[in-house]
């Protein structure tokens, strides 16, 4: 498995394959006296590349054993193995984006394969952040509950991946510093670009809990604002107003949506000043605050080139795609679940057909847009079945076709 993390990208370099040598030689006696020269392209590394995508057979037969005799043991080897994947990468000053992407086919790989023999995980598997407690009756945040979180959104699958990329860089480089090691001082700082009702948000708010069980900030929460929550009309106001933002999400993340209205064309415009002062407060707080600036792909573009120091504090962009058709009506159904409200087949159909009806460009609403249908249809339910006297409990959660708004042209 290390071995397979170490081919990932098709460059092992020396310091990884003396350590794979030195880790493994005590039980591989043709390890022993390997060399970087030797290594390099012999079957030791080559003959595990798969592993990552495949089960090796140490890993199938403990799962096997598990669905055997209801024994959890795959969880200890899946929590060790990517400690050592994770480790693997830390072995280099920089890892690269193919061995991140390695541990993270590998994660998925062994979470099919446990989840496929219906393996339940215990209560203590994954690493617990350092001094958390919590209450007795509050679930603590950890690394693989917020992964299983982030699992469940619906769609965004690019997104989700770009997330658990940053997830495993955080925890290579704390394991440098946990050795001394050095580590490249990176921005963490990002830009998300997409339509409105795309999971920005949703995102950002779960990405400052991953950070807080990381220890890149403090608290793990997340304060949302925009042009009218930074910029005033009157000399002197604009930069309190920023800091105080940036005093609340100190500690967490400050989520700037629609960030590209901070920059006009005019010359007796705050915004600048807004932009001055935020980066400057992101230079003198950048060890307990993180700043995500989000908006539509072009302006936001436009924004970025409009000061040089915004280039280079946010050099990561994630982009959120468009909900598909399906996509909207699973936020649909699952908005319906929450609310014990559910769609009988006529229902669904007459759903994803408004959905696919609606014209798609900036104004289109995605997961907005699937709310705000749900809404009418709950309203439009209630209309068609408050004259019944005595409506059973399946007619009071279902929606049906008639319950959906017409199409209009």
């Amino acid at each position: 498995m290390a071995a397979s993390v170490i081919a990932a990208d098709g460059h092992p370099s020396d310091a990884e394959l003396a350590a794979f040598a030195e880790a493994l030689a005590p039980w591989f006696e043709s390890l022993r006296g390997a060399t970087p020269v030797t290594l390099r392209d012999s079957a030791a590394i080559r003959q595990h590349r798969g592993f990552t995508i495949t089960p090796s057979p140490l890993f199938e037969t403990i799962v096997t054993a598990d669905a055997r005799d209801t024994t959890t043991n795959s969880w200890r080897y899946y929590d060790a193995a990517l400690r050592v994947a994770h480790a693997v990468c830390a072995i280099d000053t920089t890892p690269t984006r193919e061995e991140l992407l390695a541990v993270d086919t590998l994660r998925a790989m062994m979470l099919r394969r446990i989840n496929a023999a219906a393996i339940e995980r215990p209560a203590d598997s994954g690493p617990r952040p350092p001094g958390e407690t919590g209450k007795a009756d509050e679930p603590i945040d950890t690394i693989e509950s917020l992964l299983e979180e982030l699992d469940k959104l619906i769609g965004l699958e690019a997104v989700k991946t770009e997330v658990r990329l940053l997830t495993n860089l955080v925890r290579v480089e704390n394991l440098r510093r946990e050795r001394k090691l050095p580590v490249v001082d990176r921005s963490l700082h990002l830009v998300f670009v997409g339509n409105p009702g795309t999971g920005k948000t949703t995102v950002a708010r779960l990405l400052a809990r991953f950070y807080k069980v990381l220890q890149v900030v403090s608290k793990g929460h997340l304060v949302e604002t925009d042009r009218s929550g930074l910029v005033a009309g009157y000399v002197g106001q604009t930069a309190p107003k920023v800091n105080k933002a940036c005093d609340d999400a100190r500690g967490g993340i400050l989520f700037i949506d629609e960030a590209y209205a901070l920059v006009t064309d005019s010359e007796q415009d705050f915004g600048a000043e807004a932009v001055a002062t935020l980066l400057k407060r992101m230079e003198d707080d950048r060890d307990d605050l993180i700043v995500i600036v989000a908006g539509y792909p072009a302006p936001m573009a436009k924004f970025l080139g409009s000061n040089p120091g915004l280039r280079s504090r946010f050099p990561k962009t994630i982009d959120f795609p468009d909900y598909t058709d399906d996509e909207l009506v699973s936020i649909f159904e699952s908005i319906g679940k929450e609310h014990h409200y559910e769609l009988d087949e006529g229902g669904r159909a007459a759903v994803k057909a408004y959905l696919a009806a609606q014209p798609r460009g900036e104004s289109f609403g995605n997961g907005r847009l699937a709310r705000n249908l749900f809404e009418d249809c709950v309203t439009r339910q209630a209309t068609r079945i408050v004259g019944d006297a005595n409506p059973s409990n399946q007619q009071l959660i279902t929606l049906v076709a008639a319950d959906v708004p017409p199409i209009t042209p």
